[in-house]
């Protein structure tokens, strides 16, 4: 089957370096951008000193900027691992902003890699937060990570990677859906891919977004480090592996609105730091003529 590429990303651009000041080379990987009320950009994300090593990647970087373009500030780190939480390791935060207060969405790990934690913190401020004290949201596997949360209707929906069982199989696009953001249904399965394992796969990641009447799902590493595939649909619940309708060029891609334009990040290990470039997705009639 032949596939159109109809959803392209521009050139990147560095836009925040977090080594810069620092005595050693730092890298951002799996990260998240918002908004506060005052106009101001908030950038949350793994970090950890080069080279990588993702099993102690133990804090959120946190860095503030007017644009998204920059210049960003380097803030304290907004959160820590707590052992005592269950918390190995602290992977990929997603932010989403409801009535003034913000819920941080993340990986947080566990002894046991088939049931592991998918966490929330909250802040009224995006400096300061405090985990749910029910403790994690709930477990998944394999390694579940990389929550992505996006308002579909009258419900709150949650994507996130994982294995087609919790002990390993497929790697998947798994979501759940909440009223609330705090209690969460059984999880569902958005896309399956034909590779199967259980550690890193390729479904990492997942990003949905609405345009032009259309659901489009960014996931990667596709099919190297640096490499996302796009997918699109007609429903929100549903992908396949023959919707492909573009590559980008980036590792832990988050698409971000601001003026009227979409943009799409990179980041990763050895990768210098945040990247962002220019995304344009297709007119409705470009979609119809897209193979199927």
């Amino acid at each position: 089957m032949t596939t159109r590429e109809v959803v392209k990303a521009g050139v990147f651009a560095r836009v925040y370096d977090p080594s810069a000041g620092q005595p050693q080379a730092w890298y951002i990987n799996d990260h998240t951008v918002v908004r506060d009320d005052a106009g101001r950009w908030h950038l949350f994300g793994i970090t950890h000193p080069e080279p990588a090593d993702p099993w102690h990647e133990v804090e959120f970087a946190h860095a503030t900027a007017p644009t998204l373009h920059g210049p960003w500030t380097r803030h304290r780190p907004v959160l820590t691992v707590d052992p005592k939480y269950g918390e190995t390791h602290l992977w990929a935060p997603y932010v989403v902003a409801v009535s003034g207060r913000y819920f941080m969405f993340y990986a947080g790990g566990g002894d046991d890699r088939t049931a592991a934690a998918m966490n929330l913190a909250t802040s009224t401020d995006l400096f300061h937060w405090t985990r749910n004290p029910g403790g994690p949201l709930f477990r998944d596997g394999y390694d579940a990570r990389d929550p992505m949360v996006l308002r579909v209707g009258e419900k709150w929906i949650m994507y996130y990677c994982a294995t087609s069982t919790p002990t390993g199989g497929h790697h998947v696009v798994a979501y759940r859906t909440s009223g609330d953001l705090l209690h969460w249904s059984a999880r569902h399965i958005a896309y399956t891919d034909p590779t199967s394992g259980t550690e890193a796969g390729n479904t990492e990641s997942p990003f949905v977004v609405p345009h032009g009447g259309s659901w489009y799902l960014f996931i990667g590493p596709r099919p190297r480090y640096v490499g996302t595939d796009v997918f699109r649909s007609d429903n929100p619940f549903r992908f396949r592996v023959g919707d492909k309708v573009g590559h980008v060029a980036a590792h832990a891609a988050e698409l971000v609105a601001d003026d009227g334009r979409w943009w799409i990040t990179s980041a990763g290990w050895a990768q210098g730091g945040v990247h962002l470039a220019p995304v344009t997705f297709p007119s409705p009639r470009a979609i119809s003529d897209v193979p199927r």
